[in-house]
């Protein structure tokens, strides 16, 4: 099953590849041609073509084609293409790997360009240096986006229990999930994904206790206790039920398409705000939004604000300047920013989230409150991740599934991960 989960984000990643860079081949005598590499859903990739399509209409002497993939193909294509001298000018960047590529001069500093073709001084310092690297600007943030909690208000009206709700605790959380699982109106339906091995739910856990995944100077915020405790807390709702079972979760390849909600296995799960819109495009049932749940009234903020993703220029692009102009028009201008929508976070400048915000339809206007809602209770951006800290994000997804299939148990997955991590980090 996984092989077919996995043959299907390939050819839809072809798929895209081929419409877009179809797209760049009818403009082949154009004076300049880039390509924009980017990772994302269906939705995603639908409002890229429509942004470049609308660029390239008021610049014809510019041609973008583009690749699109899932999440983890997409770190090992970019990887291989910089690796092989042949980057694509344009990459959608994510916070955690901004420090690794910039640091391996692999992206262009774009700071010699603030305040002329990127005007993005709206943005405000936090925004801004959300895309920084020893501070030199290496990637603009697309929109500003937390983690969330997705919840198939249908199913929990259905079963009569109360959904989850912001300041939830999450135990109440387990225990409502397993209400709606004993409540048994559908088939093989759960209350809740498990998300033990999804490393945004695990760092808001660790933050809420005051521990962090990394400190400022690249090591190990936690220790093996705190793993531990995180894999039994997560045990402990697979034994009551209020979670799938480890087979079912096994299938998430940590994509939309392929999440227990959207799945119809589970009526809650896990994902970036950002992501709402694309998700609801694939249920039809309503959904809401709410934020993790709290360690309790007197926790530590465990969720932040962050760039939802960010976009970069590869340091060897032969079209920086045409590059960084692209990049200018899908935060700046308001046909980029209109056609982009709020589908890649809500938009870090005001004058373009207030020219937006009216026009939004209902999901995307449910993102924008969300951003809201959550705002004054949201902690500190946390350091920069360090090298090697992208590997750990599939580590933990690893041995989360080792300790659900009873492979391993949660003390000696706790010291297994901390080891693990701790040799990732150090290797780079």
């Amino acid at each position: 099953m996984t092989l077919t989960i996995d043959r299907r984000q390939m050819l839809a990643g072809i798929a895209a590849t081929v419409a877009f860079s179809s797209m760049g081949l009818s403009r082949a005598k154009a004076a300049t041609a880039m390509r924009l590499l980017w990772w994302g859903s269906k939705e995603r990739s639908d409002r890229t073509f429509a942004a470049v399509k609308a660029y390239q209409a008021k610049n014809p002497d510019i041609a973008i084609a583009g690749e699109s993939f899932g999440w983890d193909s997409y770190w090992t294509r970019l990887a291989t293409q910089t690796g092989g001298g042949n980057a694509p000018d344009l990459i959608q960047m994510d916070y955690r790997y901004i420090f690794e590529y910039a640091r391996r001069s692999a992206l262009l500093d774009m700071t010699p360009y603030l305040g002329k073709s990127l005007a993005i001084e709206d943005f405000g310092p936090a925004n801004i240096d959300s895309g920084k690297v020893d501070n030199k600007i290496y990637g603009v943030s697309l929109g500003v986006n937390s983690s969330m909690v997705v919840v198939n208000t249908a199913a929990w009206a259905e079963a009569g229990v109360e959904p989850p709700h912001d300041g939830m605790t999450w135990e109440q959380l387990g225990d409502a999930a397993a209400k709606l699982t004993a409540a048994k109106k559908r088939r093989g339906f759960y209350g809740t994904a498990d998300s033990s091995g999804l490393e945004p739910a695990f760092e808001c856990w660790l933050r809420q206790r005051g521990k962090a995944l990394y400190t400022a100077d690249g090591k190990l915020a936690f220790e093996a206790r705190d793993a531990a405790d995180w894999f039994d807390f997560w045990g402990t709702l697979r034994k009551s039920g209020a979670c799938v079972p480890a087979d079912m979760q096994s299938l998430d390849q940590q994509t939309i398409e392929t999440s227990m909600l959207v799945q119809k296995k589970a009526a809650v799960d896990y994902a970036h705000s950002n992501q709402f819109v694309a998700i609801q495009g694939l249920v039809k049932e309503k959904l809401d939004i709410v934020s993790y749940p709290t360690a309790g009234a007197d926790g530590k903020p465990g969720q932040y604000l962050k760039p939802s993703m960010l976009m970069s220029v590869s340091a060897t692009s032969p079209n920086k300047d045409a590059a960084v102009a692209f990049v200018n028009y899908l935060v700046e201008d308001p046909e980029g920013a209109r056609t982009l929508g709020v589908e890649r976070g809500v938009p870090a400048s005001p004058k373009i989230r207030d020219l937006l915000t009216p026009d939004l339809d209902a999901v995307s206007k449910q993102v924008v409150d969300y951003i809201g809602r959550l705002t004054p209770h949201v902690g500190a951006l946390p350091p920069s991740p360090p090298n090697g800290a992208g590997e750990n994000a599939f580590l933990l997804k690893k041995i989360a599934e080792e300790v659900a299939f009873g492979k391993t148990s949660a003390q000696d997955a706790g010291a297994k991960f901390t080891e693990q991590a701790a040799a990732n980090i150090t290797r780079g």
